[in-house]
């Protein structure tokens, strides 16, 4: 067997590392609640984008965002998953790691408020003021 990065390149494991990698979506929106609060939100904000008319900046900073929050809520999701794996049982290290994982995703998740904020607070205000 070959060091790792010395094979040849594969179309074949490239297609079957790309269906992991939609499974773990699959497991994600079937798994996991919060992913489904976010996909609500991000429906919301994507046709609020629409019919407020967003600039294509507006929609750069709101793609890059959708896309931070939903990999730290899939990184989240693993270390959670992982460490129930590990220590089935309560143990205050696992929870630390667990609070530290989901302060991540809630970090994002609030930057993102804000962003929003910025971004469609002014636009609200014009078609109501």
């Amino acid at each position: 067997m070959n060091k790792k990065g010395t094979e040849k390149f594969s179309f074949k494991k490239r297609s079957k590392s790309a269906l992991y990698a939609l499974n773990g979506l699959r497991i994600l929106f079937s798994e996991e609640h919060n992913s489904r609060i976010h996909t609500a939100i991000v429906v919301a904000v994507v046709i609020a984008g629409f019919l407020l008319k967003i600039s294509n900046t507006e929609w750069l900073v709101i793609c890059i965002l959708i896309g931070m929050v939903f990999s730290l809520e899939i990184m989240n999701s693993a270390i959670e998953n992982l460490c129930d794996y590990i220590s089935p049982q309560w143990h205050e290290m696992i929870k630390k790691v667990k609070d530290l994982a989901a302060a991540a995703v809630f970090v994002a998740s609030v930057i993102s408020v804000v962003c929003g904020a910025i971004i469609f607070l002014p636009k609200l205000c014009d078609l109501f003021i």
